[in-house]
């Protein structure tokens, strides 16, 4: 039976429970619920603090887990990325005050404070910049104030915190992160109940990014309806009772699919629907 952690709160765990719904995982009714078993689908799931979820599954007990970039990464734990799953994208930011730092050089011999030791330990490492690091859990933007650190490192979405608190973002990103599926570095990548998993996953993922699109063209005219959706191999093409039509059937980018109609009906395709993907297998 394959074991998986999930993170079981936070902003990764309502997306992560929604995507497994999706991919055909029973999931638990109650928030308490630490641990349930889906017999249909050979699958043990685990609910685990989000920071803690790299560190079990490098032990070997859990063979994957759904976690952010940031708090692998962070854990410095033996894992690695499987996955990423496209929810939950955060950026990660130095800030200080306006005027005192100009960029990663002017770190050197400061204090930085975060919740994400690990990520900014490396970050300033792998930059040959020595400077110390305070970790603090949460509203790292009063350490500056209260004189705890003359620099922070955190997640930085509109910036509107930093600029409340009197602070300016330094630099470029030190990383992005998101949610992904991570395993134990070295384990068998070849398992069949791991890609089962992945490839369900791949397929809730495609099918929130496509849409089925489906119209009625001139013979004509297809090449250029083909054109505009070429599907993912190539489209569906089928002759109508009417002499001179085709029906086109082809997976267009969910995003684009109203621009797509616009251009159709251009060229003269008719009868043009949309129907959402709510599973796949490529």
């Amino acid at each position: 039976m394959l074991r998986i952690a999930v993170p079981n709160k936070g902003s990764l765990s309502g997306p992560a429970a929604e995507m497994l719904h999706e991919a055909g995982y029973q999931q638990r009714r109650e928030s308490k619920e630490l641990r349930i078993v889906d017999p249909t689908n050979e699958v043990e799931f685990f609910y685990l603090r989000p920071r803690d979820i790299a560190i079990y599954v490098a032990s070997g007990q859990l063979d994957i887990g759904l976690t952010g970039r940031d708090l692998l990464i962070d854990s410095g734990a033996d894992a690695e990325e499987i996955l990423a799953l496209g929810f939950a994208r955060s950026t990660f930011r130095y800030a200080g005050k306006p005027g005192t730092i100009s960029g990663l050089a002017d770190l050197a011999g400061k204090t930085v404070a975060t919740s994400y030791e690990g990520i900014v330990a490396a970050h300033l490492a792998d930059n040959g910049i020595d400077a110390s690091v305070v970790h603090l859990d949460g509203a790292v933007e009063t350490a500056i104030q209260l004189g705890v650190a003359q620099v922070i490192a955190d997640v930085v979405e509109t910036g509107t915190s930093l600029r409340n608190a009197g602070l300016e973002v330094v630099g470029e990103p030190i990383m992005q992160s998101e949610a992904v599926v991570i395993r134990r570095t070295g384990a068998d990548g070849d398992d069949p109940k791991v890609q089962q998993f992945l490839r369900r996953l791949q397929g809730v993922l495609v099918a929130r990014t496509y849409v089925m699109m489906d119209y009625d063209c001139r013979v004509e005219q297809l090449e250029k309806a083909v054109a505009l959706t070429p599907g993912l191999e190539s489209p569906t093409v089928s002759p109508l009772h009417n002499e001179g039509w085709v029906a086109v059937r082809a997976m267009v980018p969910a995003k684009e699919a109203q621009r797509i109609m616009d251009d159709l009906y251009d060229i003269g395709a008719r009868a043009i629907l949309t129907t959402a993907i709510h599973a796949c297998r490529l």
